[in-house]
């Protein structure tokens, strides 16, 4: 599917068997809210940085305690868990969460432009992937379909390229936002980040996700 020079492929319920993202893939999901434990799954986007789209769109159903979620999909599951391709997000911290709530599976590695935005980018407080997009890369992004029903069986072509937008640019990102983590001197930082993500999923799927628990 070709939606205005936009390559998208979408797969029902899992990844094909022939998918190869390499050693890094960009990562989004869509869900029908953003209540961890109330609101579903309902897409996952992913690209390798090549300019194609794949999206594995799971139907709607219930929730189970199975596995910690509702969808089976072992291809998706195996690429998630496998420590040798990074997994690359903006704002890791919600969708690794939602990935392990209805997949059962803990991302790991873990890249996050938004971490690595606020650790490097102390200029502004605009650290949003429309603005990281437009102020590093000079990509305007549409953002109306934010708040559509992600839910529907059927996704309208606005839907698809916007999903898709959220995933084609983060590999560009990485490469400006790491250059500039070297030069400030805060890469370890980053990293030691990004590893920490896991356990603060954790924190946020065990009820503490408002509580500072470093605070006094």
């Amino acid at each position: 599917m070709n939606t205005d020079g936009v390559s998208i492929e979408l797969h029902k319920g899992d990844l094909p068997d022939d998918v190869d993202f390499g050693d890094c893939v960009a990562i989004d999901t869509e869900t029908t809210g953003l209540h961890l434990h109330r609101d579903r799954l309902c897409l996952v986007q992913m690209s390798a940085g090549d300019g194609v789209c794949h999206m594995v769109q799971f139907p709607a159903g219930p929730i189970t305690a199975d596995r910690g979620g509702a969808y089976d999909a072992p291809n998706l599951r195996a690429l998630l868990a496998d420590e040798t391709v990074t997994k690359l997000f903006h704002y890791a911290r919600f969708d690794v969460a939602v990935l392990q709530r209805h997949l059962g599976v803990t991302c790991s590695p873990i890249y996050c432009t938004k971490i690595a935005s606020k650790l490097v980018r102390t200029y502004t407080d605009r650290h949003g992937l429309k603005d990281l997009c437009h102020q590093l890369l000079d990509v305007e992004l549409e953002k109306e379909q934010q708040c559509s029903d992600w839910g529907a069986s059927c996704l309208t072509d606005e839907q698809l390229k916007y999903a898709a937008n959220d995933v084609l640019h983060l590999h560009k990102l990485r490469s400006k936002l790491n250059e500039m983590l070297v030069r400030e001197g805060r890469a370890d930082l980053a990293e030691a980040c990004f590893r920490f993500l896991a356990d603060r999923v954790r924190l946020d799927l065990q009820g503490w996700e408002d509580e500072d628990i470093f605070s006094h």
